[in-house]
């Protein structure tokens, strides 16, 4: 990895983050020794994601699978849930992907902005 600042992952982005993205993020959060673990199991932003509708033996299976101590499983959780709410409550800037070409900008943050709502509440956030 060269020497340049890395730029964290977008909140709002979260489930189109890359498995490198999710490295970033651990190690904003304090669980970088997650990061290599996490990598070799390609979890990414759509993973993460769909960990809200894991049944137990499917978050008991992934805790074993990335050695992780509970008390940092729940952190995980809390700090992904803390995404899931800012987005909820559009507090995160709607951005154009890197992929998507100037002329579709204005298209792509109005479907986004429609789309946010929906997507986060279909995450089962509980209170």
């Amino acid at each position: 990895m060269s020497k340049e600042k890395v730029r964290s992952p977008e909140p709002l982005d979260f489930f189109i983050w890359t498995v490198e993205d999710v490295g970033l993020w651990l190690e904003e959060i304090n669980l970088g020794s997650y990061r290599q673990i996490f990598k070799e199991n390609r979890v990414n932003g759509e993973y993460l994601e769909g960990m809200s509708m894991f049944t137990t033996e499917q978050i008991l299976r992934f805790i074993r699978k990335c050695h992780m101590k509970w008390g940092d499983f729940i952190t995980l959780c809390k700090e992904l849930r803390r995404i899931k709410v800012a987005c909820l409550k559009g507090e995160q800037k709607v951005r154009r992907p890197w992929w998507a070409s100037s002329c579709l900008s204005l298209v792509f943050v109005k479907a986004e902005k429609r789309n946010r709502q929906s997507r986060v509440v279909s995450l089962k956030l509980e209170p």
